[in-house]
C-alpha cells in the first residue's frame, strides 16, 4: 500500500455529516495519507451531524459555512489560509440536496422555487467555491478540486428528479472552470461519478434500495462503496494525477458502460410479471 501520498498537503472538505458520508471517508483517508484538513458544512448540518468527532479524530478545524453564501465562503477560505499560513492544495465538494425529492414532488410537477434551491445548493455552490478560491488565489499550483456526482447527469433514473439536472450542471461547471483554472493557475478540476451509496442524503431518494440492488447487479465489479470513492479522491488529490483535469471519473464498478448484465436478466426473469405502463 502506498503511504504518505498527501504528506505536506492541506485541504478543505465540504459536506461531512456523519460516518455514512463519503466526505467523512475522504477526510479520514486524507488524514491517514498525511494531509492537514479544515472541515466545513452548513450550520444546521453541523448541529445535526457528528462532524466534531471527525475533527477530533483527524486533528482538524471545523469552520461553519453555507456554500450558497459568497460571504461565508470568503470567510472560510481566508480563515483556512490563516490556519495553514498559506495556500491549500485540494478541495472536496460533497454537497447535494433537493427539496423536490425530499417532499416527494414528481419531476413533471416540480416546484420551480424548489428546483432553483436544488441547483443553487447542489451545483452553483461548486461554482461559488471555485470562484472564491480563484479570486483569493487560495489553491497552490497543481492543486486539485473534486466534486462528487452521479450517472443521472447522463441517464434518466426514475425518482432522482431534479438532482439529475443539478449533477449535469455540476459536471459542466467542472469542465468550464477547469479550463480557466488549468490555463491560468495549473489547478485541476474533476468530478467523480460514484455508485449509489447509502449516505444520509442518498437514502432519502424514493426507491433507493432498489436502485442500489439494480446498480450492483448491472455492474461487473459490483457497486463502489464510500471507501472506494475516497481512494479515488485521494489519488486525484495527489501528485500522481497532475495532468488529469476537466474529467468525469466513473467510480461505479462498470455500471456506466453497461446495457444489461446476466445477473440483472436472471433477477428480471425470476420476478417477471405483467406490469402496468408507467
Amino acid at each position: 500500500m502506498i503511504t504518505n501520498l498527501l504528506e505536506g498537503k492541506k485541504g478543505i472538505i465540504f459536506g461531512a455529516l456523519n460516518d455514512k458520508s463519503i466526505a467523512w471517508h475522504v477526510a479520514e483517508k486524507a488524514h491517514a495519507q498525511g494531509a492537514r484538513l479544515v472541515l466545513t458544512n452548513a450550520p444546521v448540518a453541523i448541529r445535526m451531524g457528528t462532524i466534531g468527532d471527525l475533527a477530533e479524530k483527524t486533528g482538524s478545524e471545523v469552520i461553519s459555512a453555507d456554500a450558497t453564501s459568497m460571504k461565508d465562503l470568503d470567510v472560510l477560505f481566508r480563515r483556512t489560509m490563516e490556519i495553514f499560513n498559506g495556500k491549500i492544495d485540494f478541495v472536496l465538494h460533497s454537497i447535494g440536496m433537493s427539496p423536490n425529492v425530499r417532499k416527494g414532488i414528481p419531476y413533471a410537477e416540480s416546484s420551480y422555487e424548489n428546483m432553483l434551491k436544488t441547483l443553487d445548493i447542489s451545483a452553483l455552490s461548486f461554482h461559488r467555491i471555485l470562484q472564491t478560491a480563484y479570486k483569493l488565489d487560495a489553491i497552490s499550483e497543481w492543486g486539485s478540486v473534486i466534486a462528487l456526482t452521479y450517472v443521472a447527469a447522463q441517464r434518466t433514473l426514475a425518482g432522482y428528479n431534479d438532482m439529475g439536472d443539478a449533477k449535469a450542471l455540476l459536471e459542466s461547471i467542472a469542465r468550464s472552470f477547469g479550463y480557466i483554472y488549468g490555463k491560468e493557475r495549473h489547478v485541476r478540476v474533476n468530478t467523480v461519478s460514484q455508485s449509489p451509496t447509502a449516505t444520509t442524503a442518498g437514502s432519502g431518494i424514493a426507491g433507493f434500495d432498489s436502485l442500489v440492488d439494480f446498480s450492483d447487479r448491472m455492474s461487473p465489479l459490483g457497486n463502489a462503496d464510500a471507501s472506494d470513492c475516497a481512494d479515488v479522491c485521494i489519488t486525484l488529490f495527489s501528485d500522481l494525477t497532475r495532468k488529469i483535469t476537466m474529467q468525469n471519473i466513473f467510480n461505479d464498478g462498470g455500471f456506466s458502460s453497461m446495457g444489461m448484465s446476466e445477473r440483472a436478466i436472471e433477477q428480471y426473469n425470476k420476478s417477471f410479471r405483467e406490469c402496468p405502463d408507467k
